[in-house]
């Protein structure tokens, strides 16, 4: 069974940061894309970035130059890095990705998310 899975938010203070981690596990052959959503109390959710497989990264303009997005060092593993956090960055943190269980099979999961508080 594949699964997504958050990690890594927490209460952080304005300016400072925090780096989110999604972890996909289960019968995986490949990823095709990774992505991060956000969605803040009484508002739609939000993209916030993404990945492919090959490196090539996008960011939404409300957070390009502060969030940044990675692969990460273990496989099936993308990172949001992110600075000068703001308190309007206050949300539930998402991540979506496009993944195969076999070369001709791609669907698209949802992690259950994860929360970051940005507050003094």
């Amino acid at each position: 069974q594949v699964q997504l899975v958050e990690s890594g938010g927490g209460l952080v203070q304005p300016g400072g940061s925090l780096r989110l981690s999604c972890a996909a596990s289960g019968n995986i052959f490949s990823w095709d894309a990774m992505r991060w959503y956000r969605q803040a109390p009484g508002k739609e959710r939000e993209f916030i970035g993404s990945i492919t497989s090959d490196g090539t990264t996008d960011c939404a303009d409300s957070v390009k130059g502060r969030f940044t997005i990675s692969r990460g060092n273990a496989k099936n593993t993308v990172y949001l890095q992110m600075n000068s956090l703001k308190p309007e960055d206050t949300a539930v943190y998402y991540c979506n990705a496009d993944l195969r269980t076999m070369p001709t099979i791609k669907t698209n999961y949802w992690g259950a998310g994860t929360l970051v508080t940005v507050s003094s």
